[in-house]
């Protein structure tokens, strides 16, 4: 171990100071030793409200997806707080414009409940399949695998972003808990 790294594990009482990222960029986490982390995010899709025989052709395409990935992946659920302000501004200015009382108590009624969703923090729960690789063909590969075997299967997903990555890290760092101070990495992000 080297005098640095044992005077950061010694002293730093801060997780963040002992994982090896270097820096978060163009939807990659780039670690120390130059490999890169990256994936898809997925966005969910509630099959459980499609009948029977489309939820079971779901499940089996998803299971022999799966089956076919030939590379080392993570499967990923994470919560992220659902930001409603601009529908809540929206709501405010209807209210506000609005003469009739009927509709006017209906937009206050949906102000309520969208507040209670404010002070009750709801999450949206987001789903991602990453995995580690240096070569950036091979990234690209891999990632088109993903998308296509995932559309194949019904879902829709997209290259992760550098927020998506900074949401999972400060997940996984803060117990799922949202913080709004300091910053998970340092340098170029």
């Amino acid at each position: 171990m080297s005098k640095l790294t044992k005077s950061v594990s010694n002293t730093s009482k801060y997780s963040e100071d002992w994982i090896p990222i270097k820096a978060i960029e163009n939807g990659t986490i780039i670690l120390d030793n130059k490999s890169k982390v990256t994936g898809v995010k997925i966005r969910p899709r509630n099959i459980f409200i499609l009948d029977p025989v489309t939820q079971d052709n779901v499940i089996i395409s998803l299971k022999n997806f799966y089956n076919t990935i030939d590379f080392e992946f993570w499967l990923i659920c994470t919560d992220r707080p659902v930001d409603i302000s601009g529908y809540l501004a929206r709501l405010q200015l209807l209210f506000n414009q609005t003469q009739s009382p009927v509709i006017r108590k209906l937009i206050s009624q949906d102000i309520m409940k969208a507040n209670n969703f404010m002070d009750n923090n709801v999450t949206d729960t987001e789903y991602y399949i990453l995995f580690k690789e240096k070569n950036n063909d091979m990234i690209q590969k891999k990632i088109r695998t993903l998308i296509t075997g995932l559309a194949n299967c019904g879902l829709d997903c997209a290259q992760t972003s550098n927020d998506d990555l900074r949401v999972i890290i400060d997940s996984f760092l803060n117990g799922g808990m949202r913080t709004d101070f300091g910053t998970v990495v340092s340098g170029n992000v």
